[in-house]
């Protein structure tokens, strides 16, 4: 089983790539086979233009290696920092470059990020818009990583030590449901139910 972690801070050295390394070691302890971490840090993907749908070939070089990636993943965990309330515009663009083929049919957990008390936006945001015509399923289950500078810290000094530890127990506890998640929709996938040439969008 692969699981794909999706970074979605366009900063550097950010708090969610801080979370993102957690959340891979955690998977890579016993939960599944791979990982992929992609970040959007520096802003690897151009913003969408038309070229895509085109198929021009400098959006096939940009694109195709992270569409494979992504089509060979079984599940994916979404991480958003909270930016004015908004889910950042990195990763907004990544639900437009990539779609069904790629994350059609497959769990994916969300996860926030807020250096204050918010992080319950972006949750909502990605819940509403993010998953119309890509058919990617967010489970019900997700985490909202309040104060994130005082967890998952490598100095435990600089950890609150209660929230730590909770937040660490709750990660587990959430990927390892991922991972059932990606069990079961596999066999959605195999079934065949879901290939369909004539409703390739959303409602």
């Amino acid at each position: 089983m692969k699981i794909t972690i999706i970074s979605g801070s366009h900063r550097q050295n950010s708090q969610s790539y801080k979370v993102a390394q957690h959340i891979q070691k955690t998977l890579e302890n016993g939960i599944c086979d791979e990982t992929w971490l992609f970040s959007l840090a520096g802003n690897p993907l151009p913003l969408w233009d038309q070229g895509v749908w085109d198929g021009e070939q400098k959006w096939q070089d940009v694109l195709t290696p992270v569409k494979e990636q992504l089509a060979s993943s079984d599940a994916f965990v979404v991480i958003a920092p909270e930016w004015h309330g908004q889910v950042p515009a990195g990763l907004k663009n990544f639900f437009l470059l990539f779609g069904k083929n790629e994350l059609g049919h497959k769990p994916a957990q969300i996860v926030t990020v807020s250096s204050g008390d918010g992080g319950s936006y972006p949750v909502a945001e990605l819940r509403m818009s993010s998953y119309k015509n890509n058919r990617i399923c967010y489970i019900p289950d997700h985490l909202i990583l309040r104060n994130v500078e005082s967890i998952l810290n490598t100095n435990a000094a600089d950890n609150n030590e209660s929230a730590d530890s909770y937040f660490r127990e709750r990660i587990e506890w959430s990927l390892n449901i991922l991972k059932e998640y990606a069990v079961a929709l596999k066999q959605v996938r195999a079934s065949g139910a879901t290939e369909t040439d004539k409703f390739n969008n959303g409602m």
